[in-house]
């Protein structure tokens, strides 16, 4: 089973999460997911072409950063048809702010 993105069935995505993420404690990690999986925070300023592709917030003093980008199948270039999930390899990426 592929893992959903944002309560949507079945879109494939490969997640990466960096090194300073995965050094929080397991229970940080999960609190983060779920913040992810939850953020509806989308404003103009954050998200001005109103495709919900970036978030942001604070979590136990850090601030968190997430993006899904959208790639060919062999993720070398950016997909030429985002929207078709067979042409396209999405990967959400998830950070601590300072590892920008």
């Amino acid at each position: 089973m592929m893992p959903t993105i944002f309560g949507k069935p079945e879109v494939p995505c490969r997640i990466y999460i960096t090194r300073d993420i995965v050094s929080l404690a397991p229970k940080d990690q999960i609190i983060i997911a779920a913040k992810i999986r939850d953020f509806d925070n989308f404003t103009e300023d954050n998200d001005p072409h109103g495709e919900h592709d970036f978030g942001s917030f604070k979590h136990n003093g850090h601030r968190v950063f997430w993006k899904i980008d959208y790639y060919d199948q062999d993720v070398k270039y950016g997909s030429a048809d985002p929207a078709d999930i067979d042409k396209t390899v999405r990967a959400l990426t998830v950070m601590l702010s300072e590892e920008y």
